[in-house]
């Protein structure tokens, strides 16, 4: 068989597999709405390094793997006395065909932007915290985020993994004396984690029918086939700390507020299995 009969019957086999979770998901909304929700129960699972830091999320067959590490530098003049926060996503052939080394996909945009707003922008982590010396040194941390495999809803595992990461993360002690910063290491002082003011989740939703029916993390093949979709970012106190909407169908006011209430339970759920899977973890350290 040569190589562009191979590059036929690969593009067949995947408009076959488009074309079947078209009708999976026409068939659903055919039937109750609520199926179309029950249709995104995926597996969620979390596992962590031997690292403070190091989470491996999986939800369905996506896997999303979040490292947390840290440095002294100089803050802002403007802002003496804050840390950063900064992330860092990978998205490489490992995880999607689609994806090449070296060139930034609109997807991958995309993801960065709803971390930096998930994340920073809702304050999620206490940055002033992160204060050694004003004006001379602060932390910053950084969150690298690799996609290991891609079966839909980068966002949700991604938020999910950093979140995550930032919690499990233990930064060195600090001592100043004076002029005098000593940072010791895990051997000489228990490591200290980071002050997190709440868990931002992000919740997506595909949206079908003219925006009639919705589904809940949607898988890779029916990203394809949506007609819009849609990302909240709650925490478990019901604030929402971001909402994202590029593109696709408009919607009405109730339905943004349907799905902010479907968002509300699925991120409490969402949030004490990650305090369960910490603790856990805390346990046999």
């Amino acid at each position: 068989m040569d190589v562009a009969t191979r590059v036929i019957m690969g593009s067949v086999k995947k408009a076959i597999q488009v074309s079947t979770a078209a009708a999976v998901v026409v068939e659903a909304i055919k039937g109750d709405a609520t199926l179309v929700k029950d249709i995104a129960d995926r597996r969620f699972k979390l596992s962590f390094g031997s690292d403070y830091g190091a989470v491996e999320v999986q939800l369905g067959n996506t896997r999303v793997l979040a490292k947390v590490s840290c440095e002294v530098i100089r803050p802002f003049s403007d802002k003496p006395t804050e840390g950063f926060l900064m992330f860092n996503t990978e998205l490489s052939p490992m995880a999607s065909a689609a994806f090449e080394v070296g060139r930034q996909t609109d997807e991958e945009v995309l993801v960065s932007r709803l971390i930096e707003k998930a994340m920073r922008r809702s304050r999620a982590l206490d940055t002033e915290g992160l204060c050694i010396v004003a004006g001379e040194k602060v932390w910053s941390i950084r969150v690298d985020i690799h996609f290991l495999d891609h079966d839909g809803n980068l966002v949700d595992a991604a938020c999910i993994a950093a979140i995550t990461a930032l919690q499990h993360f233990r930064r060195p002690d600090v001592t100043v004396v004076g002029e005098e910063v000593t940072i010791h290491s895990l051997e000489q002082r228990n490591p200290v984690p980071l002050s997190i003011h709440h868990i931002p989740i992000c919740v997506t939703f595909a949206f079908f029918d003219n925006g009639e029916h919705v589904l809940v993390d949607p898988t890779h093949l029916e990203e394809q086939i949506k007609e819009g979709d849609m990302t909240i970012t709650m925490n478990v106190h019901k604030e929402v700390c971001a909402l994202s909407k590029a593109g696709g169908i408009p919607m009405e006011v109730d339905q943004i507020l349907q799905c902010s209430k479907i968002a509300t339970v699925k991120a409490a759920e969402i949030t004490a299995q990650i305090e369960e899977a910490l603790a856990a973890d805390a346990k046999k350290r």
